[in-house]
């Protein structure tokens, strides 16, 4: 059994029964283990509550064949980081012939590869913060002469801003990038934007409001965005409406040149002419109760519920045909 896999076939859905048994996909092996167990439960709690037969499923404590013999039609990913939103789980649920929520194989490893995205978003016209790859020793000193400082050190394929360090001495960016290499092997050195943060989320094609974000800490780091009350989103996030429409044109395009689909969320910053620079790509955002797209679908009238339902409603562009 294999995927057949039409983008323009999204169709919407009354029946709960007609999404047939449903596994949400939660937990696995990553760093962001923790946060993706947060987005399962809430996601699993709204589908349960408009109806679907859903249930948990972690990939860290069972093989995923085992959705075979649980009779799933459908998986809702809600699993973070490397194995959930690389394409990983993707490919396996092809191999299955289970269809899934939001982006395939290709554009999920695309995006979660933040430098290839960045290199795509680049051809693809949308503007992204200047860049140094650090493989070697002699990269830091390039790094420090072309970007100056501060500038932000980041692994390359890590969600949650996990290794992420902001470096504002010459004589603490080797310990921030070895520091990042524990995590990968690929890391790179990118000029600091001082600029306002926003973020714009992806559902079914269409742009929904941007956030605009503030925090105390020196970035919007890991600890600002799931154990911090102080953090800030303003939603509407303030933008005239020239700027809002160019941004949510920055961000869909953004995720169409990494073949992100379905649902997804693009993050920028303002240079200091007000021009967005993209810093990433996100495929499977986060569903707590501090993340950005439930906020941002509030503001367009979608509750959460309807918000997680919608999301499921992707995982109909993927159809089985028997082999």
């Amino acid at each position: 059994m294999r995927l057949r896999h039409d983008p323009q076939r999204l169709e919407r859905v009354t029946d709960p029964a007609d999404f047939g048994a449903v596994a949400v996909l939660y937990g696995g092996g990553s760093s962001e283990r923790d946060i993706s167990l947060l987005t399962g439960n809430a996601v699993l709690a709204a589908l349960k509550r408009r109806g679907v037969n859903a249930q948990g499923f972690d990939p860290a404590q069972r093989p995923l064949a085992d959705l075979q013999a649980l009779r799933i039609e459908r998986v809702w990913i809600a699993l973070h980081g490397p194995g959930g939103e690389d394409g990983t789980v993707q490919g396996a649920l092809e191999f299955l012939g289970v269809p899934y929520t939001g982006s395939g194989v290709l554009g999920s490893a695309i995006s979660m590869d933040k430098l290839r995205s960045k290199r795509l978003a680049l051809a693809a016209g949308v503007s992204t913060p200047e860049f140094v790859l650090l493989r070697l020793p002699s990269d830091l000193d390039l790094a420090l002469r072309r970007l100056g400082l501060p500038l932000i050190v980041k692994p390359a394929s890590q969600g949650s801003s996990v290794g992420m360090a902001r470096v504002e001495r010459a004589e603490d960016l080797a310990q921030a990038w070895k520091n990042a290499r524990r995590i990968e092997s690929t890391v790179f050195a990118e000029r600091w934007v001082s600029g306002g943060e926003y973020t714009v989320a992806m559902l079914q094609g269409q742009a929904l409001p941007s956030i605009r974000i503030e925090t105390p800490r020196s970035f919007y780091d890991y600890e600002a965005k799931y154990l911090r009350d102080d953090t800030r989103y303003f939603c509407p996030s303030g933008l005239a409406a020239p700027a809002e429409q160019q941004l949510a044109t920055l961000a869909l395009a953004s995720l169409d040149a990494c073949g992100a689909e379905g649902w997804g969320r693009a993050d920028f910053m303002l240079d200091a002419g007000g021009g967005p620079l993209l810093l990433e790509v996100n495929t499977v955002p986060g569903m707590t109760d501090h993340s950005l797209v439930p906020m941002a679908a509030r503001t367009a009238g979608i509750d959460f519920d309807e918000l997680v339902w919608r999301v499921l409603e992707t995982s109909l562009t993927r159809t089985r045909i028997d082999t």
